[in-house]
Formats: structure tokens, C-alpha cells, sequence
């Protein structure tokens, strides 16, 4: 898969795991494993490139004596997600396209 591609992928995949409630690292990977691999040393630039674009927010609390980091998806977030889905419908008519054959 096209690097660029995954990595808007993997971006919108992230938001869509918070974007009902607010999670930290580890069980954004556990909840985005039967679907799409990924790692910490790839989340979290995600999550900062997130962040400074807006499209979460973060806060600590204490955990077991350590400071876990929340991320919460923020309206543009939600409009990243929205506007994947759009892209997607588009995606879906041009490969209909390409897979039966072009303009044949």
C-alpha cells in the first residue's frame, strides 16, 4: 500500500477508535487490532500530528502511580472522519471503474 495512503488511513483509523469516548495508546492499539496493525513508535506520531492539527485533545490522569494521557477527538476530527467517508464513496466508484475494465 502506498505510504501516503496508509498514513491518512492509519489517521482516520485513530480518530475513529476515539471517537465515541476518549482512550489512551494502548487500547487504541488493542481496539484497531482485528482490523489494521499498528504499532506505539507509529501511533504516537499519529497522535501528535493529531493533536497539533486540532483534531484531538489530550489530558493526563493518574494510573497505577503513572500518568496515563487520554486523547478525546475534537470537531475537526470528526470532520476528518467525515470527510474519509466522502472520499471513500468516490474511491468506490472509480474502482468499480478500473475493475470492470475501464471504458469498456
Amino acid at each position: 500500500m502506498d505510504a501516503q495512503l496508509k498514513k491518512g488511513l492509519l489517521e482516520v483509523c485513530v480518530l475513529s477508535a476515539i471517537e465515541k469516548e476518549e482512550s489512551y495508546g494502548y487500547k487504541i492499539i488493542s481496539d484497531l487490532a482485528p482490523y489494521i496493525e499498528i504499532s506505539e513508535s507509529t501511533l504516537y506520531p499519529i497522535l501528535r500530528r493529531l493533536e497539533s492539527g486540532g483534531a484531538v485533545t489530550t489530558r493526563s490522569e493518574a494510573y497505577n502511580g503513572r500518568l496515563r494521557k487520554y486523547f478525546r477527538i475534537t470537531e475537526i476530527g470528526k470532520s476528518k472522519i467525515q470527510e474519509f467517508i466522502e472520499d471513500m464513496k468516490q474511491f468506490e466508484k472509480i474502482s468499480k471503474f478500473i475493475t470492470r475494465g475501464g471504458g469498456v
